[in-house]
């Protein structure tokens, strides 16, 4: 997943006015990075109280910048407006980045006083250009002039860029209806930031309490020691206790031989934003909902899904609609298959119950080592967090000649949190850092996620980017290494995709630069990393014993391979009944009850009884915590089409390390950010469009569709 700064290239909004002159000399969040790598940001020295007047500083300084733009006497040239444009706002977009840190990682009760306040200034702000016409009249002479056709395709690209933008959020409306637009983004922005609290303190707040050694029946012992440790963080007076997140959650529904705590469990899981608390969402995302559509409808959409994919490869919803059924039938068809051998475990051990949602998990594990004698605690052990994390590096280096280097002279916002300097191997030249925090703590929303801190760029000389990867692993006690699940691992593979996505950039516009793509192609790149976590070098290297130190032995790897696309249909279900479910909400344009449209999609659906969608409405976070991914959801799927062809090239070479096809993967994917389109962009790579008989492949369904 990919969280964008809260503000970008174009910025928008009201007036705000420095409080004093003292403000520029004595607050450290305006102050530019300094130190090794171009200047990083100084976490040592930023408080939460530094944000609002360092914000409404920094707001006024863009907003003053752009007004120099727009009101130039002289007539518009790429340098004196496209290129003015990305040379602005560099004080808050170093703020919003260390913002957006602080709203995902450390969030606290001080810092969402601030962000309510602040949420809906920056949605102020950003309308404050996009609706400056002196500017946009600027913009679009350049998009329809002659001369712009002598400049360069990135330069075209980037004029493109602009125009679209800008018209996409209003700029030819009048004033009535543009003024309507600013009212709702303002409120919008207020919604996002309640909903994303109320989540983090549904998650925050509940617990399953392990009180007897009985309720740690079935647990791996890392699972135990992290349910221990869990407990003595809170403070509790309990033996262990399980927290609401992902990461905690699925292994104790995996591996739990309680079944009245693993519906506990499922039970807090699932209902996190629907209790009818003062953090129950469905009231805020029901006022989400009415207010993208009166914005869709202003801007000439028939609904916010038709808004939405206007800058995406899709286009059309309908035909995300036909890509996400044409998998759906098979994948339901691969459950009921999977629940009836499940069912037959349970009569056989004298069950007297039907397969639910909280045993989904739990029997899917013995059917697996029944069917294919494999054991995800045979595998674990091999699962080393830090051992993976350097077999990511190995991979990195094969494919890009990257490099990385632990170093210790940058402050961080955590003590979890480590950063590697990289570097390409063959030149030597450093490209960019990345930063890793890999633990779940208090404070920090669930997840896994990729941001970038600093875009790459060559418009005044080299910028150096700066990523991190966030996940929410288990720490687990002290001195024993943290082990994680192969889905753990698979997904640690995805986020560190998107990071190599923006270290590889070499662009010379930062609004074109590394993940800056369409929404439903940067899960591409991400999705393709994760292919090399299962590849021989990477498992015989990394994938190392932690207390023999010995690797995975060739018998097990063989059987992780027979049973490489087990629970398939389980992972397609729960994710494709979710993007249905987003695309529909955003294709309706009337209100909905949230419970009601949920049950009635899903049984038109005929979802399985035995799985629940991988994201309920109510916490829902993709779609309600901003617009990033709202009617976007099948972004995932759309670009596993796109993965799983790609990939496909890999084979016909010489494999997974074929130094030719990783040079065509590079050049053409990785480093190219948003110059060029993306439908070309992959066929420059691959020699023709995705073909989704790969999917069907991957997955081992039925090709039922050849295209």
């Amino acid at each position: 997943m990919i969280t964008k700064k809260i503000i970008g290239i174009i910025l928008m909004g009201t007036t705000f006015f420095a409080s004093n002159a003292q403000t520029n000399t004595e607050n450290p969040l305006l102050k530019k990075w300094t130190g090794p790598y171009g200047g990083v940001p100084a976490f040592n020295l930023y408080k939460v109280s530094d944000f609002k007047p360092a914000l409404q500083f920094a707001i006024q300084e863009k907003l003053d910048e752009v007004d120099v733009i727009a009101n130039n006497s002289k007539a518009p040239t790429f340098d004196n407006t496209i290129a003015a444009l990305e040379r602005s706002g560099k004080t808050i977009t170093r703020i919003s980045t260390v913002y957006g840190i602080y709203r995902s990682n450390i969030s606290s009760p001080e810092f969402n006083v601030v962000d309510t306040e602040m949420s809906p200034k920056f949605s102020e702000f950003t309308d404050k250009i996009n609706q400056n016409k002196k500017l946009f009249e600027r913009i679009e002479a350049l998009y329809n002039s002659k001369e712009s056709k002598k400049l360069t395709s990135e330069q075209q690209r980037l004029i493109w860029l602009y125009y679209t933008d800008f018209v996409r959020e209003g700029a030819k409306l009048n004033n009535a209806d543009k003024e309507k637009v600013a009212k709702i983004n303002k409120e919008l922005a207020t919604l996002f930031t309640r909903f994303n609290q109320n989540l983090l303190a549904e998650e925050n707040n509940q617990y399953v309490a392990l009180k007897t050694e009985a309720d740690f029946d079935g647990l791996p012992a890392e699972e135990k020691n992290a349910a221990i440790a869990e407990a003595k963080e809170r403070k509790l007076d309990v033996m262990g206790c399980v927290a609401n997140t992902r990461s905690s959650i699925e292994p104790f529904l995996t591996f739990s031989t309680r079944r009245d705590l693993r519906e506990k469990a499922f039970d807090i899981f699932v209902k996190r934003g629907d209790n009818g608390n003062e953090n129950d969402t469905n009231s805020t995302l029901v006022e989400i909902l009415k207010l993208r559509t009166e914005k869709a409808k202003i801007l000439g959409f028939p609904s916010f899904a038709h808004w939405s994919l206007s800058n995406k490869m899709a286009k059309d919803p309908q035909k995300t609609l036909d890509l996400m059924m044409s998998v759906w039938k098979p994948a339901v068809e691969k459950v009921q298959q999977d629940v009836a051998e499940m069912q037959k475990i349970v009569d056989t051990e004298g069950g007297k119950f039907k397969i639910e949602p909280w045993d989904y998990r739990y029997y899917a594990e013995k059917v697996r080592k029944a069917k294919y004698d494999l054991d995800q605690n045979e595998v674990k052990p091999y699962l080393q967090l830090e051992n993976l994390r350097e077999g990511m590096f190995w991979v990195a280096g094969e494919l890009f000649n990257l490099k990385f280097k632990q170093i210790t002279d940058v402050p961080v916002y955590h003590p979890d949190v480590r950063v590697w300097e990289v570097s390409n191997k063959v030149t030597g030249k450093v490209v960019g850092l990345w930063y890793f925090d890999p633990y779940a703590r208090s404070g920090k929303r669930s997840g896994a996620w990729m941001n970038s801190y600093r875009d790459q760029q060559k418009l005044d000389g080299d910028i150096l980017t700066i990523v991190s990867n966030n996940c929410n692993f288990i720490k687990g006690t002290a001195n024993d290494p943290v082990l994680i699940s192969w889905s753990d691992a698979t997904t640690l593979f995805h986020e560190f995709g998107h990071a190599l996505h923006g270290l590889c950039s070499n662009v010379t516009y930062p609004s074109l630069s590394g993940t800056s793509v369409a929404r439903d192609y940067v899960e591409f790149p991400s999705q393709l990393l994760e292919h090399w976590l299962a590849t021989p070098e990477v498992l015989n290297k990394f994938a190392l014993h932690y207390k023999t130190n010995e690797p995975l032995p060739q018998t097990l790897v063989d059987r992780i391979e027979k049973a490489a696309d087990f629970g398939e249909g389980f992972a397609t279900v729960e994710t494709i009944s979710s993007s249905l479910i987003d695309m529909k909400l955003h294709l309706a344009t009337e209100a909905i009850d949230p419970h009601k449209f949920e049950k009635e999609t899903l049984d038109a659906l005929n979802m399985p009884s035995e799985i629940v969608m991988r994201h309920r409405i109510p916490q829902f976070g993709h779609i309600f915590s901003s617009d990033g991914y709202a009617a976007g959801y099948y972004s995932y799927l759309w670009a596993d089409v796109i993965n799983a062809d790609a990939y496909e090239a890999f084979l016909e070479g010489k494999g997974p390390y074929d130094k030719e096809v990783a040079k065509r993967l590079y050049d053409n994917v990785f480093s190219t950010g948003n110059t060029i389109d993306q439908e070309k962009a992959y066929e420059n790579f691959r020699g023709r469009a995705p073909k989704s008989d790969a999917l069907m492949r991957a997955r081992n369904f039925p090709i039922t569709d050849k295209k």
